[in-house]
């Protein structure tokens, strides 16, 4: 167990000293929570050592790129959870409202340091740096997102996972390590700064100016780390014995939804592997499995949008994809939908129509159908460079993980990233195709549309906002 956050995680983002300021401050954005997480731990220590009280602070904007009201619900939720946690441990947290690097320099004037965690996005780089260049203290970023720190791993775009896979596991024993939670020495809740209320969600919606279009799915997911805990321990339990079999079945609910909770940071996927490899040790191919997708897929993920700039546009495709797909684009499609059609489901195709009616009710689709989905858009587009924006547009829209490294990369591979050329065929070129058939022949896609209906209606009849 480490009692101290190592140095690879540690970084600092400008060359201003410690200061003798009112506190310590931890800027939380990405890293939601209060367990396992590293940012938090050293911005404790520090306070500790320094004989100060710390103030973690979190900016609640109401223009975040994309965000719409299912997102802004979800998160709540979990933070309303943390801010509680950290209560719990003498710890104030203050949520105010604004851009959240603006929030985090007003509050940060009165700090010793700036601690803050981390987020690869490129708005979310832009934050820290503007932190970093305007703070009158040192600003210190710590890694709590990831098992391996990105630049430890590659200072590199990765082609694919077969040549990040051995540059992760190389690193992988010495990051997967519990760590001991530190206790503040000085009580920080009396400190007199300002704060949104969380007590009523519902009431603080009501009166943030934020997109509506797209509903909440409470109560068929709640944020939060309880949430988040509750369906990790139900996947161990009934999930990851079948998960090898079942993993490309959708009619099933073996899977994780992992995804939507680590989107928010409001569980660490170090705990999430800790505790898959503290499962059952007769299910160790199941485990390698899914410690093949929490790690190498998601962080390959990470890889791809940290070191590629144009990682939300169609040039961020390799080279022989877009050629193959410019050789294809006079190629005849019919039919073309529209992105309105799409999303209301308004498709020939009833699995499809499926996909996107779980993704619009319930904010979540099984895996295989998200690959599906994806590229049955190419297929109806009237071009690819349409069909990328479209598909990403429609992703971040209505999935509550969509705005997600992971969103970005699963994107584009279904344009090709981060996979091989196939065999050539009309529209597609040597992008990997898939049909109708195929499910019918790999999975019991029936089975599936009716598990949609019924989540559908449940939906329906339970939502609250």
């Amino acid at each position: 167990m480490q009692t101290t956050i190592p140095r690879t995680r540690i970084q600092g983002l400008n060359s201003l000293r410690i200061r003798n300021g009112s506190y310590v401050m931890y800027w939380m954005q990405q890293s939601q929570r209060l367990e396992y997480n590293h940012a938090l731990e050293f911005a404790i220590h520090k306070a500790n050592k320094l004989g100060q009280k710390l103030l973690v602070v979190f900016g609640l904007s109401a223009h975040y790129p994309e965000a719409n009201l299912r997102h802004y619900t979800f998160m709540l939720q979990g933070l309303k959870e943390t801010q509680s946690a950290l209560s719990d441990r003498g710890i104030k947290m203050v949520i105010q409202r604004g851009c959240p690097s603006v929030i985090a320099l007003i509050l940060g004037a009165d700090a010793s340091l700036i601690v803050c965690d981390r987020g690869y996005l490129k708005h979310q780089k832009a934050w820290r740096n503007e932190v970093s260049l305007k703070a009158h203290c040192a600003v210190v970023q710590v890694e709590s997102d990831v098992i391996v720190p990105v630049e430890i791993v590659s200072d590199k775009a990765e082609y694919a996972a077969r040549t990040i896979r051995s540059k992760i596991k190389k690193n992988m024993d010495s990051s997967l390590v519990r760590f001991r939670h530190g206790r503040l020495k000085k009580d920080s809740l009396n400190l007199n700064v300002n704060s949104l209320d969380l007590t009523d969600i519902d009431l603080l919606l009501k009166d943030l100016n934020i997109d509506r279009s797209v509903p909440a799915v409470s109560p068929f997911l709640k944020g939060g780390t309880t949430s988040a805990k509750k369906s990790l321990k139900k996947f161990i339990r009934n999930g990851l014995p079948r998960y090898g079999r079942n993993r490309n079945q959708p009619q099933t609910d073996d899977t994780s939804q992992m995804s939507l909770y680590l989107h928010f940071g409001q569980i660490s996927p170090l705990h999430i592997a800790l505790q898959i490899k503290n499962a059952d040790d007769q299910l160790q191919k199941e485990k390698e499995t899914f410690l093949e997708e929490l790690i190498v897929r998601r962080e390959l993920s990470i890889n791809f949008v940290h070191y590629n700039q144009a990682y939300d546009s169609f040039d961020c495709l390799p080279d022989w994809a877009k050629k193959t797909l410019a050789e294809h684009r006079a190629d005849k499609r019919e039919p073309i939908y529209t992105r309105e059609q799409l999303e209301n489901a308004k498709t020939h195709d009833d699995y499809w129509n499926a996909s996107m009616k779980e993704m619009k009710y319930t904010g979540f689709m099984h895996g295989y159908m998200r690959m599906y989905w994806g590229k049955k858009i190419l297929e109806w587009s009237d071009s690819p460079e349409n069909a990328f924006r479209t598909a990403l547009a429609i992703n971040n829209k209505y999935f509550i993980d969509g705005r997600d490294p992971n969103s970005y990369a699963g994107v584009a591979w279904l344009f090709g990233l981060h996979d091989r050329a196939w065999n050539e065929r009309p529209i597609f070129g040597k992008i990997r195709y898939m049909s109708a058939s195929g499910l019918e022949r790999k999975c019991d896609i029936h089975a599936y549309l009716e598990k949609v209906e019924k989540r559908i209606r449940f939906f329906q009849k339970n939502r609250t906002i």
